[in-house]
């Protein structure tokens, strides 16, 4: 059988034909691709030509390109436009994938033919190479017995059907979750927002009101503007009792999924599946890593303490959970003059992107974008550019999609459809999904502040890809440890109110007056304010991750609700008064997303964000600062040890002052 992905697409950069591929060719290429795959290992593992670093690690790391196609696009096109038939197709191109991963990773021949070429006179990326894939493979349970591998392939293949059933239970979750309000109860959402929701009740089979629909995180942004708190209250607890299901519920798959894990790392010779994760991280002791976490809770919990102090002072009433973003704001707004909900009208979407996350771009990277509407899209809402260097040569392609939709999981993230990687002679293509709700038919697209940091936190991703100077594709762009992938992004985020770029795109979107002059240094003053509440919000979420990956196989845990509480409690939270960003029914990031025992990167990563942020600040050529950033990390992807890319780029150890002066958790 011939599929779509048997030969390499023939438009430019290889980008696949997204308006017409359907769930059943992701499913058929998925499978041809698996046969052709499984030939290529079997030449490999049978040969009886004497083993070299090329005919086995190379020739492996270049198997398998009709499959790699094809998982990519499938992965690129399910969480963001997951159609009832896409779905179906995630469910079973899992079970495939993972019985084949299985299969290849615990392959006893396969394993002796590696182990039979001669590597100790390799050096940089081909070495790199080497203990990248002998270390994966381990961990995979290449060194296990028979019996041993078939269990673990047993435990991988339910793992993987239960995490998949959370990903699209919590996206269904989100949309049976939205708030039908009456006019009275959307008082304080501005002309824009009413008319999206008003449209967004018609849509769903309402015959008025306003349906606010759910973001992925416990804080929704109309509970900041909402004027109603009974509103904000239903908004508040419809948001937090996501997944509360006793039955069928994302609750019990968690339950199952964190089990497996715990029995999995076991298996494979861990204390639980927090240590097996750290593994393959760039700081593999889970000591450190909770050192930093719970020092950083004290000071958190008192900022966040103080805050709902003012904030109770402020509307003259006790702070509940629900009026937190609304008193936030409302102190933002009279104390620095910062009105974030205002502010919304000097952030239209595409005077943010063209003349602020592509101007950052150009101004520290020298890379240009140019819109590309003649290629296809998986959707209508998503756009393609082309990226070029500074010299003119083509760097790949860029896919944006940044509405919401039913059919779109939540948050944001950025996947590739193709790598940089010179050994296969390909350039990155890559996509950002963001969640910004669409406006009203014939309306401008306005963001929030956060949308706006988001715009370039995942455009700093995609970057990271882009500059890719990598040999190989496991090594190439974003394929870092886990505890540093967020470290590009997170910087990236620095361009967003820099003095050289935010007057550019910050511009009134009816009277085309520039933000007014002072609010920028508003904003910085107010930099700090609210970071009680988010830097608490998110060490709840990290330290529940790690409280839930550190049980050990056995840890049997009965009713979820019960666990978070005690486990956040023992941290000094209390998720009646201060949930966490995430909650266990609702925790897509640790259950389906790849950060299992890794929600603390980001903050783990802002510690070398913030020290790079400050030095950025220090150097007086931008371009040229942009341009060793670039050298000596971004485009160095897994070729090297990312703390080493790091030292070779700041010269030294990231501090953790930056960071904490940052949070507002220590003076400057």
């Amino acid at each position: 059988m011939t599929t779509v992905f048997s030969q390499p697409s023939t438009l430019p950069y290889e980008l696949p034909p997204l308006d017409t591929i359907t769930a059943q060719d992701l499913i058929d290429g998925v499978r041809e691709g698996i046969e052709d795959h499984s030939a290529q290992i079997r030449e490999i593992a049978d040969s009886t030509e004497p083993a070299t670093f090329q005919n086995t690690f190379v020739a492996l790391e270049l198997a398998g390109q009709p499959l790699r196609r094809a998982v990519a696009t499938a992965w690129n096109i399910i969480p963001s436009h997951g159609t009832p038939e896409m779905q179906a197709a995630e469910v079973e191109i899992m079970a495939m994938i993972t019985a084949h991963n299985d299969s290849v990773e615990m392959d006893p021949a396969l394993t002796a033919r590696l182990a039979q070429a001669d590597v100790s006179a390799l050096s940089g990326e081909d070495a790199r190479l080497v203990e990248v894939v002998t270390l994966h493979r381990r961990l995979a349970g290449a060194e296990l017995g028979e019996h041993e591998r078939t269990h673990l392939a047993a435990l991988n293949e339910e793992i993987s059907r239960l995490s998949t059933a959370f990903g699209q239970r919590t996206s269904a979750d989100l949309n049976e979750a939205g708030v039908l309000l009456s006019e009275e109860e959307a008082a304080g959402l501005s002309a824009s927002q009413l008319a999206a929701t008003a449209a967004a009740a018609r849509e769903a089979g309402h015959e008025s009101g306003h349906l606010l629909t759910l973001i992925l995180p416990s804080s929704q942004p109309a509970l900041s503007v909402l004027e109603s708190s009974e509103a904000r209250r239903r908004l508040h607890e419809s948001s937090v009792s996501r997944g509360s299901a006793e039955e069928g519920g994302t609750l019990s798959l968690a339950l199952r999924v964190v089990a497996l894990r715990a029995q999995r790392a076991q298996l494979l010779g861990f204390a639980d599946h927090a240590a097996l994760t750290l593994a393959e991280r760039s700081e593999t002791d889970l000591s450190k890593v909770t050192a930093l976490l719970d020092a950083a809770v004290p000071a958190a919990l008192v900022n966040a303490t103080l805050e709902d102090e003012r904030i109770a002072e402020f509307q003259g009433a006790p702070t509940q959970p629900w009026d937190r973003a609304r008193g936030l704001a409302g102190i933002a707004a009279k104390e620095y003059g910062v009105d974030g909900a205002a502010l919304r009208e000097w952030f239209e979407l595409d005077r943010v992107l063209e003349d602020g996350v592509f101007r950052a771009a150009k101004l520290v990277y020298g890379v240009t974008l140019t819109p590309r509407p003649d290629l296809p899209v998986h959707h209508p809402d998503a756009r393609v550019w082309e990226v070029f260097d500074e010299d003119g040569s083509g760097l790949g392609l860029f896919i944006g999609d940044f509405f919401t939709r039913p059919t779109k999981r939540g948050g944001a993230w950025m996947n590739s459809l193709r790598d940089g990687a010179s050994a296969l002679d390909e350039r990155p293509v890559v996509m950002n999904n963001l969640n910004i709700p669409a406006p009203a038919e014939g309306e401008p697209a306005l963001c929030t502040l956060d949308d706006v940091h988001t715009l370039f936190h995942e455009f700093g991703h995609a970057l990271h890809a882009l500059f890719s100077t990598a040999r190989y594709p496991s090594l190439a762009g974003t394929a870092v440890p886990r505890d540093i992938v967020e470290y590009p992004s997170q910087v990236n985020e620095l361009w967003a109110e820099h003095p050289q770029i935010l007057p550019h795109y910050a511009v009134h979107v009816r009277t085309g007056e520039p933000l007014p002059e002072g609010t920028l240094d508003a904003l910085k003053a107010a930099a700090t304010w609210g970071e009680g509440f988010a830097t608490s919000e998110y060490l709840a979420a990290a330290l529940l991750d790690l409280d839930w990956h550190g049980l050990a196989a056995g840890e049997e845990v009965e009713d979820a609700l019960e666990f978070e509480e005690r486990a956040l409690a023992s941290h000094g939270f209390d998720p009646a008064t201060l949930p966490p960003r995430y909650r266990t029914g609702y925790f897509q990031h640790i259950f389906e997303s790849g950060y299992s025992a890794g929600y603390y990167s980001y903050f783990w990563a802002e510690v070398l964000d913030a020290d790079t942020v400050e030095w950025f600040e220090e150097q007086p050529d931008v371009r040229a600062a942009g341009q060793r950033f670039r050298e000596e990390f971004l485009a160095r992807g897994n070729t090297r040890d990312a703390l080493e890319s790091y030292r070779a780029f700041r010269g030294r150890d990231a501090g953790t002052e930056p960071l904490l002066r940052r949070r507002g958790l220590l003076e400057s």
